[in-house]
């Protein structure tokens, strides 16, 4: 189970300082509010699942760049706005597929499951929105939204990997998991007058790379960021 957990838990937490970083820089203050409740919800699932692995404030400010186990998708900078709704949009239908299936069955996950889905659910139709806004806007809306969507394809191979300690035992079925996502993403992007990228999902790198430990180059300038004052002040309360 701790795998599995540090896993999603490092989804969840890297991805939760990523759209951190858009506060005071959102294109307008209504969306700086929504992506912050967004990281907040991240974040909340972050310290569950951390917690059932060991000190949460350790996890997430002593560990070193290769023992984190989330995925490359989430660690890939916000870029424009349009790049950081095609992350969004990949990453939370993946989750709100995944969690929906973990919430069926009975194990460690299911209460989480059960209560984060619904947070989720609004993630992807916040993301969902958005894409159909800037994919059927104008020109230049269109063009940076398939831009993103093309650069971030590569990563989403990853998200259907099995991950260790979940097991078919937990009604896991990857590869219909896999269909299900092609799907509905494959949905949206039509709708939003988007491409369905063609381009190979992942190479032999990128495939599985984050869930073990292996991290593109800028993830480590964010974890530094991530974990600065905590490093420079070892020890200190509030």
């Amino acid at each position: 189970m701790s795998a599995a957990a540090l896993a999603l838990g490092d989804d969840a937490l890297v991805l939760s300082h990523r759209l951190g970083e858009w506060a005071g820089h959102a294109p307008v203050l209504e969306e700086e509010v929504a992506l912050a409740n967004i990281a907040l919800d991240l974040l909340g699932q972050a310290r569950i699942l951390l917690s059932q692995v060991g000190d949460e404030d350790e996890l997430a400010y002593l560990r070193e760049e290769r023992a984190f186990r989330n995925l490359q998708l989430v660690e890939q900078p916000g870029g424009d706005f349009a790049h950081t709704i095609a992350r969004q949009l990949y990453f939370s239908t993946y989750q709100a597929l995944l969690y929906a299936e973990l919430a069926r069955t009975e194990g460690p996950f299911t209460a989480l499951a059960a209560k984060a889905v619904k947070e989720v659910d609004y993630h992807r139709d916040h993301a969902e929105q958005w894409t159909l806004r800037l994919g059927d806007g104008t020109v230049e809306s269109h063009t940076r939204m398939q831009r993103a969507v093309d650069a971030l394809w590569r990563y989403t191979g990853e998200m259907f990997q099995p991950i260790d300690g979940i097991t078919a035992t937990h009604g896991i079925n990857w590869t219909a998991l896999q269909e299900l996502w092609d799907t509905s993403i494959g949905e949206t992007l039509r709708g939003a007058t988007l491409t369905v990228p063609e381009t190979p999902r992942s190479d032999g790198w990128t495939a599985g790379g984050g869930r073990q430990g292996l991290h593109t180059e800028p993830f480590g300038r964010m974890l530094a960021e991530m974990q600065h004052l905590h490093r420079s002040h070892p020890g200190a309360t509030w």
